[in-house]
Protein backbone atom coordinates (compact mmCIF):
# COMPACT_ATOMS: atom_id res chain seq x y z
CA UNK A 1 0.00 0.00 0.00
CA UNK A 2 1.28 3.47 -0.80
CA UNK A 3 2.65 5.45 2.11
CA UNK A 4 0.16 8.31 1.69
CA UNK A 5 -2.90 6.06 2.09
CA UNK A 6 -4.34 6.45 5.60
CA UNK A 7 -7.26 4.00 5.51
CA UNK A 8 -7.75 0.23 5.33
CA UNK A 9 -9.46 0.17 1.94
CA UNK A 10 -8.16 0.40 -1.59
CA UNK A 11 -9.83 1.19 -4.89
CA UNK A 12 -9.05 -1.40 -7.53
CA UNK A 13 -7.71 -0.22 -10.88
CA UNK A 14 -9.99 -0.31 -13.95
CA UNK A 15 -10.28 -3.96 -14.92
CA UNK A 16 -11.49 -5.75 -18.07
CA UNK A 17 -12.13 -9.02 -16.28
CA UNK A 18 -15.79 -8.53 -15.24
CA UNK A 19 -16.74 -7.82 -18.86
CA UNK A 20 -14.58 -10.60 -20.33
CA UNK A 21 -15.76 -13.06 -17.70
CA UNK A 22 -19.42 -12.20 -18.35
CA UNK A 23 -18.97 -12.66 -22.10
CA UNK A 24 -17.17 -15.95 -21.49
CA UNK A 25 -19.87 -17.28 -19.17
CA UNK A 26 -22.61 -16.24 -21.60
CA UNK A 27 -20.81 -17.85 -24.54
CA UNK A 28 -20.20 -21.00 -22.50
CA UNK A 29 -23.89 -21.30 -21.59
CA UNK A 30 -25.14 -20.61 -25.12
CA UNK A 31 -22.54 -22.98 -26.57
CA UNK A 32 -23.62 -25.75 -24.19
CA UNK A 33 -27.26 -25.31 -25.27
CA UNK A 34 -26.28 -25.41 -28.95
CA UNK A 35 -24.10 -28.46 -28.41
CA UNK A 36 -26.94 -30.37 -26.75
CA UNK A 37 -29.54 -29.47 -29.39
CA UNK A 38 -28.66 -30.97 -32.74
CA UNK A 39 -32.15 -30.25 -34.04
CA UNK A 40 -31.47 -26.49 -33.89
CA UNK A 41 -29.44 -26.64 -37.10
CA UNK A 42 -32.32 -25.08 -39.03
CA UNK A 43 -32.03 -21.94 -36.89
CA UNK A 44 -28.33 -21.83 -36.04
CA UNK A 45 -26.70 -23.64 -38.93
CA UNK A 46 -23.62 -25.84 -38.60
CA UNK A 47 -22.75 -24.66 -35.07
CA UNK A 48 -25.75 -26.55 -33.68
CA UNK A 49 -24.68 -29.88 -32.23
CA UNK A 50 -21.01 -28.82 -32.23
CA UNK A 51 -18.96 -28.08 -29.08
CA UNK A 52 -16.82 -25.26 -30.54
CA UNK A 53 -18.85 -22.33 -29.20
CA UNK A 54 -18.91 -23.93 -25.75
CA UNK A 55 -15.15 -24.57 -25.89
CA UNK A 56 -14.56 -20.94 -26.88
CA UNK A 57 -16.66 -19.76 -23.94
CA UNK A 58 -14.78 -22.03 -21.57
CA UNK A 59 -11.48 -20.68 -22.91
CA UNK A 60 -12.66 -17.12 -22.17
CA UNK A 61 -13.63 -18.17 -18.64
CA UNK A 62 -10.19 -19.73 -18.12
CA UNK A 63 -8.54 -16.58 -19.49
CA UNK A 64 -10.56 -14.51 -17.02
CA UNK A 65 -9.53 -16.78 -14.15
CA UNK A 66 -5.85 -16.43 -15.05
CA UNK A 67 -5.95 -12.67 -15.49
CA UNK A 68 -8.20 -11.81 -12.58
CA UNK A 69 -6.49 -14.11 -10.10
CA UNK A 70 -3.12 -12.76 -11.26
CA UNK A 71 -4.27 -9.23 -10.40
CA UNK A 72 -5.61 -10.29 -6.98
CA UNK A 73 -2.37 -12.16 -6.19
CA UNK A 74 -0.36 -9.08 -7.17
CA UNK A 75 -2.48 -6.92 -4.85
CA UNK A 76 -1.81 -9.35 -2.01
CA UNK A 77 1.85 -10.28 -2.54
CA UNK A 78 3.44 -7.36 -4.41
CA UNK A 79 1.59 -4.15 -3.47
CA UNK A 80 0.49 -5.45 -0.04
CA UNK A 81 -3.01 -3.97 -0.35
CA UNK A 82 -4.82 -6.78 1.44
CA UNK A 83 -5.23 -5.27 4.88
CA UNK A 84 -7.15 -7.09 7.65
CA UNK A 85 -10.30 -5.25 6.61
CA UNK A 86 -9.84 -6.31 2.97
CA UNK A 87 -9.24 -9.91 4.03
CA UNK A 88 -12.44 -9.85 6.07
CA UNK A 89 -14.29 -8.58 3.02
CA UNK A 90 -12.80 -11.37 0.91
CA UNK A 91 -14.08 -13.90 3.44
CA UNK A 92 -17.58 -12.42 3.33
CA UNK A 93 -17.42 -12.44 -0.46
CA UNK A 94 -16.44 -16.12 -0.58
CA UNK A 95 -19.20 -17.05 1.85
CA UNK A 96 -21.78 -15.23 -0.27
CA UNK A 97 -20.41 -16.85 -3.43
CA UNK A 98 -20.78 -20.34 -1.95
CA UNK A 99 -24.29 -19.41 -0.75
CA UNK A 100 -25.22 -18.41 -4.31
CA UNK A 101 -23.88 -21.74 -5.55
CA UNK A 102 -26.06 -23.52 -2.99
CA UNK A 103 -29.09 -21.82 -4.57
CA UNK A 104 -28.07 -23.17 -7.98
CA UNK A 105 -28.09 -26.70 -6.62
CA UNK A 106 -31.40 -26.07 -4.86
CA UNK A 107 -32.87 -25.31 -8.29
CA UNK A 108 -31.55 -28.54 -9.85
CA UNK A 109 -32.63 -30.63 -6.86
CA UNK A 110 -36.03 -28.94 -6.90
CA UNK A 111 -36.53 -30.01 -10.52
CA UNK A 112 -35.55 -33.59 -9.69
CA UNK A 113 -37.59 -33.95 -6.52
CA UNK A 114 -40.66 -32.24 -7.97
CA UNK A 115 -40.98 -35.19 -10.35
CA UNK A 116 -39.58 -37.83 -8.00
CA UNK A 117 -41.97 -37.08 -5.12
CA UNK A 118 -45.05 -36.52 -7.29
CA UNK A 119 -44.59 -38.57 -10.49
CA UNK A 120 -48.30 -38.96 -11.12
CA UNK A 121 -48.76 -35.17 -11.13
CA UNK A 122 -46.36 -35.09 -14.09
CA UNK A 123 -47.96 -37.94 -15.98
CA UNK A 124 -45.62 -40.76 -14.85
CA UNK A 125 -46.68 -43.96 -13.14
CA UNK A 126 -43.55 -44.19 -10.99
CA UNK A 127 -40.09 -42.76 -10.38
CA UNK A 128 -37.66 -43.67 -11.80
CA UNK A 129 -39.86 -44.02 -14.88
CA UNK A 130 -40.64 -47.47 -16.18
CA UNK A 131 -37.81 -48.87 -18.29
CA UNK A 132 -35.06 -46.62 -16.92
CA UNK A 133 -31.96 -48.55 -15.89
CA UNK A 134 -30.33 -46.39 -13.23
CA UNK A 135 -26.76 -46.68 -12.01
CA UNK A 136 -26.01 -49.17 -9.27
CA UNK A 137 -25.00 -46.79 -6.43
CA UNK A 138 -22.71 -49.37 -4.81
CA UNK A 139 -20.34 -49.66 -7.74
CA UNK A 140 -18.81 -46.69 -9.59
CA UNK A 141 -20.80 -43.98 -7.74
CA UNK A 142 -19.56 -45.39 -4.43
CA UNK A 143 -15.97 -45.35 -5.70
CA UNK A 144 -16.40 -41.71 -6.70
CA UNK A 145 -17.82 -40.93 -3.28
CA UNK A 146 -14.82 -42.51 -1.54
CA UNK A 147 -12.47 -40.57 -3.83
CA UNK A 148 -14.12 -37.24 -2.93
CA UNK A 149 -14.25 -38.04 0.79
CA UNK A 150 -10.55 -38.89 0.70
CA UNK A 151 -9.82 -35.63 -1.11
CA UNK A 152 -11.66 -33.77 1.66
CA UNK A 153 -9.28 -35.38 4.13
CA UNK A 154 -6.16 -34.53 2.14
CA UNK A 155 -7.17 -30.87 1.60
CA UNK A 156 -7.72 -30.60 5.37
CA UNK A 157 -4.27 -32.09 5.95
CA UNK A 158 -2.76 -29.60 3.52
CA UNK A 159 -4.61 -26.65 5.08
CA UNK A 160 -3.50 -27.65 8.56
CA UNK A 161 0.07 -27.94 7.30
CA UNK A 162 -0.07 -24.40 5.93
CA UNK A 163 -1.37 -23.15 9.28
CA UNK A 164 1.49 -24.84 11.15
CA UNK A 165 4.22 -23.95 8.67
CA UNK A 166 4.73 -27.54 7.45
CA UNK A 167 5.58 -26.80 3.81
CA UNK A 168 6.22 -30.42 2.83
CA UNK A 169 2.92 -31.63 4.27
CA UNK A 170 1.05 -28.79 2.58
CA UNK A 171 2.55 -29.62 -0.82
CA UNK A 172 1.92 -33.35 -0.56
CA UNK A 173 -1.62 -32.94 0.75
CA UNK A 174 -2.56 -30.48 -1.97
CA UNK A 175 -0.94 -32.54 -4.74
CA UNK A 176 -2.88 -35.64 -3.67
CA UNK A 177 -6.11 -33.62 -3.53
CA UNK A 178 -5.60 -32.40 -7.10
CA UNK A 179 -4.95 -35.94 -8.33
CA UNK A 180 -8.07 -37.19 -6.56
CA UNK A 181 -10.11 -34.40 -8.14
CA UNK A 182 -8.86 -35.37 -11.59
CA UNK A 183 -9.63 -39.03 -10.83
CA UNK A 184 -13.18 -38.18 -9.80
CA UNK A 185 -13.74 -36.24 -13.03
CA UNK A 186 -12.43 -39.19 -15.03
CA UNK A 187 -14.76 -41.59 -13.21
CA UNK A 188 -17.70 -39.26 -13.83
CA UNK A 189 -16.94 -39.05 -17.55
CA UNK A 190 -16.67 -42.85 -17.74
CA UNK A 191 -19.96 -43.21 -15.91
CA UNK A 192 -21.73 -40.81 -18.27
CA UNK A 193 -20.41 -42.68 -21.30
CA UNK A 194 -22.15 -45.83 -20.03
CA UNK A 195 -25.47 -44.24 -19.05
CA UNK A 196 -28.52 -46.17 -20.27
CA UNK A 197 -30.64 -43.01 -20.48
CA UNK A 198 -30.40 -39.71 -22.33
CA UNK A 199 -30.07 -36.01 -21.66
CA UNK A 200 -31.91 -34.16 -24.40
CA UNK A 201 -34.61 -34.59 -26.97
CA UNK A 202 -32.67 -34.51 -30.23
CA UNK A 203 -33.80 -36.60 -33.15
CA UNK A 204 -31.13 -39.21 -32.45
CA UNK A 205 -32.26 -39.50 -28.85
CA UNK A 206 -35.91 -39.84 -29.79
CA UNK A 207 -35.09 -42.57 -32.27
CA UNK A 208 -32.94 -44.44 -29.74
CA UNK A 209 -35.56 -44.09 -27.02
CA UNK A 210 -38.28 -45.32 -29.31
CA UNK A 211 -36.16 -48.38 -30.15
CA UNK A 212 -35.93 -49.38 -26.50
CA UNK A 213 -38.59 -51.52 -24.87
CA UNK A 214 -40.43 -48.87 -22.88
CA UNK A 215 -44.21 -48.74 -23.01
CA UNK A 216 -45.14 -49.71 -26.56
CA UNK A 217 -47.40 -47.19 -28.20
CA UNK A 218 -47.31 -44.79 -25.23
CA UNK A 219 -46.22 -41.17 -25.75
CA UNK A 220 -44.42 -41.42 -22.41
CA UNK A 221 -42.07 -44.00 -23.94
CA UNK A 222 -39.87 -41.15 -25.14
CA UNK A 223 -40.75 -38.41 -22.64
CA UNK A 224 -40.00 -40.40 -19.48
CA UNK A 225 -36.35 -41.24 -20.20
CA UNK A 226 -35.69 -37.69 -21.38
CA UNK A 227 -37.17 -36.17 -18.20
CA UNK A 228 -35.17 -38.51 -15.99
CA UNK A 229 -31.97 -37.95 -17.96
CA UNK A 230 -32.36 -34.18 -17.99
CA UNK A 231 -32.86 -33.90 -14.23
CA UNK A 232 -30.11 -36.44 -13.49
CA UNK A 233 -27.48 -34.90 -15.74
CA UNK A 234 -28.24 -31.30 -14.73
CA UNK A 235 -27.76 -32.08 -11.04
CA UNK A 236 -24.74 -34.37 -11.32
CA UNK A 237 -23.23 -32.55 -14.30
CA UNK A 238 -23.42 -29.17 -12.59
CA UNK A 239 -21.60 -30.72 -9.66
CA UNK A 240 -19.02 -32.18 -12.04
CA UNK A 241 -18.45 -28.69 -13.47
CA UNK A 242 -17.81 -27.43 -9.94
CA UNK A 243 -15.29 -30.20 -9.38
CA UNK A 244 -13.43 -29.05 -12.51
CA UNK A 245 -13.48 -25.42 -11.36
CA UNK A 246 -12.40 -26.46 -7.86
CA UNK A 247 -9.53 -28.49 -9.29
CA UNK A 248 -8.38 -25.45 -11.28
CA UNK A 249 -8.63 -23.43 -8.07
CA UNK A 250 -6.43 -25.97 -6.28
CA UNK A 251 -3.88 -26.06 -9.13
CA UNK A 252 -3.52 -22.27 -8.86
CA UNK A 253 -3.05 -22.61 -5.10
CA UNK A 254 -0.45 -25.33 -5.70
CA UNK A 255 1.57 -22.95 -7.87
CA UNK A 256 1.29 -20.23 -5.24
CA UNK A 257 2.31 -22.68 -2.54
CA UNK A 258 5.45 -23.60 -4.46
CA UNK A 259 6.15 -19.87 -4.95
CA UNK A 260 5.99 -19.28 -1.21
CA UNK A 261 2.92 -17.02 -1.24
CA UNK A 262 1.24 -18.66 1.75
CA UNK A 263 2.31 -18.22 5.37
CA UNK A 264 0.69 -19.46 8.59
CA UNK A 265 -0.77 -15.97 9.12
CA UNK A 266 -1.63 -15.07 5.52
CA UNK A 267 -3.16 -17.75 3.30
CA UNK A 268 -6.76 -16.82 2.60
CA UNK A 269 -6.49 -17.84 -1.08
CA UNK A 270 -5.73 -21.37 0.07
CA UNK A 271 -8.43 -21.24 2.74
CA UNK A 272 -11.04 -20.15 0.19
CA UNK A 273 -10.07 -23.05 -2.08
CA UNK A 274 -10.44 -25.45 0.87
CA UNK A 275 -13.89 -24.04 1.68
CA UNK A 276 -14.95 -24.47 -1.92
CA UNK A 277 -13.67 -28.06 -2.05
CA UNK A 278 -15.50 -29.02 1.14
CA UNK A 279 -18.65 -27.47 -0.34
CA UNK A 280 -18.23 -29.67 -3.43
CA UNK A 281 -17.79 -32.72 -1.17
CA UNK A 282 -20.95 -32.01 0.84
CA UNK A 283 -23.05 -31.47 -2.30
CA UNK A 284 -21.84 -34.80 -3.69
CA UNK A 285 -22.78 -36.64 -0.49
CA UNK A 286 -26.31 -35.27 -0.86
CA UNK A 287 -26.34 -36.21 -4.55
CA UNK A 288 -25.14 -39.72 -3.81
CA UNK A 289 -27.63 -40.31 -1.00
CA UNK A 290 -30.66 -38.94 -2.86
CA UNK A 291 -30.23 -39.36 -6.60
CA UNK A 292 -28.01 -42.45 -6.69
CA UNK A 293 -29.23 -44.42 -3.64
CA UNK A 294 -32.77 -43.27 -2.91
CA UNK A 295 -33.52 -42.39 -6.55
CA UNK A 296 -32.28 -45.70 -7.95
CA UNK A 297 -35.52 -47.46 -7.11
CA UNK A 298 -35.75 -51.05 -8.26
CA UNK A 299 -34.15 -50.35 -11.64
CA UNK A 300 -30.47 -50.09 -10.70
CA UNK A 301 -28.16 -52.09 -12.84
CA UNK A 302 -25.63 -49.81 -14.53
CA UNK A 303 -22.00 -49.21 -13.60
Amino acid sequence: MSGDVKHDYHLVNPSPWPLIGSLGAFTLAVGAVLWMNKDAAADFGPIAGQPWVMIGGFALVLYTMIGWWRDVVRESVVTKEHTPVIKLGLRYGMILFIASEVMFFVAWFWAYFAVAFFPTDHGFASWPPHGIQTFDPWHLPLVGTLVLLTSGTTITWSHHSVQTGDRSGAIWGLAITILLGLLFTTLQAYEYSHAAFFFGASGDVREAASALSFVAGSPDAVVEPIVYGSTFFMATGFHGFHVIVGTIFLIVCFGRLLAGHFTPKSHFGFEAAAWYWHFVDVVWLFLFATIYVWGAGAHAGGH
